[in-house]
């Protein structure tokens, strides 16, 4: 645990591969493929798995913590490579991108190498700045409907 309480998780030094997967996942293709070409690394790599397009199913929970439901099905394209070097990289991301997909996995795999810490300055921090402030967005999008309702207690 860091010292500084101001550090976001994002900003420690061990990421897991949890949290980097996590923000790959939900990156717009425009977004990971122009982050990508900055980073020019040269990828030699073989699939395991070639890119394919298919869909899986989303749960939520009633108010957020209740049971769980079926909510319905999203699009992913899912990716799998292996690099010379031998490190595995797994990618999945929304929709039907199979570049975004195979971005991913190649990020995914030099993240266990020894360009780790050029993917997380030129790559994940840019991704995860870009998805804090759509979150923002959003959130004072969804504040600026929200209706207060208030009840007045009756006299008997």
């Amino acid at each position: 645990m860091s010292s500084c309480p101001r550090l976001t998780k994002m900003q420690k030094k061990n990421w897991s591969r949890k949290e980097w997967l996590s923000i790959l996942a939900k990156s717009d293709l425009d977004s990971l493929s122009t982050l990508w070409k900055k980073v020019q690394i040269n990828a030699e790599y073989e699939f395991f798995r070639k890119p394919e397009i298919g869909t899986v199913m989303v749960r939520g929970r009633s108010g957020g913590t209740g049971n769980s439901f079926n909510l319905g099905e999203i699009t992913v394209s899912r990716c799998s490579v292996g690099l010379q070097t031998g490190e595995q990289g797994y990618g999945y991301i929304q929709g039907r991108s199979t570049e975004g997909a195979t971005i991913a996995a190649l990020v995914d795999a030099f993240m266990q190498t020894s360009h780790k810490k050029l993917i997380e300055q030129k790559i994940l921090k840019p991704l995860d700045a870009i998805h804090k402030r759509n979150k923002k967005d959003l959130a004072s999008k969804a504040e600026a409907t929200k209706v207060d309702f208030f009840t007045l207690a009756r006299k008997s």
